[in-house]
């Protein structure tokens, strides 16, 4: 059995510092992650008899004072609406750290942009950092990548424009994923077995790092502060927040111009394996 105890002590100033700087807000999260990734290992789930208490410094909200709070978040996450993919819990944070946006694919549209706008300007005083969440798996790339392997499956998609906007926003990262793969591995990549899943890593990837990059963009027209734009990609299996290098835990920077583009989209796909198949 694994037990875990949540203690948390509202009088502990530590457990709701603002983060003071932009490499203090994403050290914060990249630390949560591993820490909550390091919660539970395979030998605890094996071993019956394994107990361990834990003690978090999260506010779960639990302790209220009959009013509401202030809202302080130091980070804005666009993520993914997957259900596997709860933001604060992989970043452990608590309440009232996060401004989180959801959405299939964490592509960007109008009001996903229209909230992140609102969050950085309206909590000037305490966002430090703006995240674009991509994970391993996503539902939304696959859909995006299948409808590129076999573009006849875009009809599937005919009835709903809203859906149909997704998948296209999404299609751009595919399109740059499979040159790049076509590049490394030559033309006959597609033929190998573990093409199309390594296809859908590398989409995640690019496309969680196009988010960024167009979210800095957008906002430098704008902010009257500072602010950090990052990205990371969710590993499902080992719950870790990685960088397009495959490092094991970390949030990255977009690059500044296509030819960093074009250096990340070397490093990440060396990170993918078309010629080997998760079968």
């Amino acid at each position: 059995m694994l037990e875990i105890i949540y203690r948390y002590d509202p009088r502990n100033l530590s457990a709701r510092r603002l983060s003071a700087n932009l490499a203090e807000a994403v050290h914060r999260l990249v630390e949560g992650n591993a820490r909550i990734a390091d919660l539970v290992r395979d030998d605890d789930i094996a071993n019956n008899d394994v107990r361990r208490a834990l003690e978090f410094e999260i506010d779960l909200g639990l302790a209220a004072t009959g009013r509401a709070l202030v809202q302080k978040p130091f980070g804005v996450v666009l993520g993914c609406a997957d259900a596997r993919v709860p933001v604060e819990m992989i970043f452990g944070q608590g309440i009232n750290d996060l401004f989180v946006v959801r959405v299939a694919g964490n592509v960007i549209g109008s009001e996903c942009l229209g909230s992140i706008d609102y969050a950085v300007h309206h909590f000037a005083d305490s966002v430090r950092v703006v995240v674009v969440l991509g994970h391993s798996g996503c539902g939304a790339v696959s859909a995006a990548v299948d409808t590129f392997l076999n573009p006849s499956s875009y009809l599937d998609f005919a009835s709903s424009f809203p859906l149909r906007s997704i998948v296209d926003r999404i299609l751009v990262a595919v399109r740059v994923a499979s040159r790049r793969l076509e590049e490394l591995h030559g033309a006959e990549v597609s033929r190998m077995p573990g093409y199309r899943e390594a296809l859908v890593d590398l989409s995640v990837i690019i496309n969680a790092a196009f988010g960024a990059y167009s979210i800095r963009e957008e906002l430098a027209r704008s902010l009257r502060g500072e602010i950090r734009v990052v990205y990371g990609v969710y590993d499902l299996t080992t719950r870790r927040v990685r960088t397009a290098t495959g490092e094991a835990t970390g949030l990255a920077e977009p690059p500044p111009d296509p030819d960093g583009f074009r250096e990340l989209l070397r490093a990440a796909a060396g990170t993918v394996d078309p010629t080997r198949s998760s079968g």
